[in-house]
């Protein structure tokens, strides 16, 4: 007995009537575009995630690795937490940020400003 699939919540009437994924252009977007957008927020999260570990290491590693007074320690593990997460939101939103900057199309039929 083979049971009917319903519609992923995704894909509901409206959005036959104006198309999968529009982009803002009015067109729709590739897989070749949905894949750069996949690997570019797997890239901001990566790195940032790097960054901010590494930052963490810097900042509170003297305070894990040696026998530091207990308020010292506090301290330098609190702040390589806030500059770790603060890195980790900066670096993500520049990445993406920037990525949005450069994946935008040239007008069809136009010529660029480089040319």
């Amino acid at each position: 007995m083979a049971l009917a699939r319903r519609p992923s919540a995704c894909f509901t009437a409206g959005m036959r009537e104006r198309g999968d994924h529009e982009t803002r252009g009015g067109g729709r977007r590739g897989q070749a575009e949905r894949d750069a957008i996949t690997v570019e927020t797997g890239y901001a999260l990566c790195s940032a995630a790097f960054a901010a570990a590494v930052v963490f290491g810097a900042v509170a590693g003297p305070a894990l690795l040696f026998a530091l007074p207990g308020a010292v320690e506090a301290v330098l593990v609190r702040a390589g937490g806030v500059l770790a997460g603060v890195l980790f939101a900066v670096r993500t939103v520049s990445v993406l940020v920037r990525f949005r900057r450069s994946a935008q199309p040239s007008q069809p039929g136009r010529t660029s400003p480089d040319s």
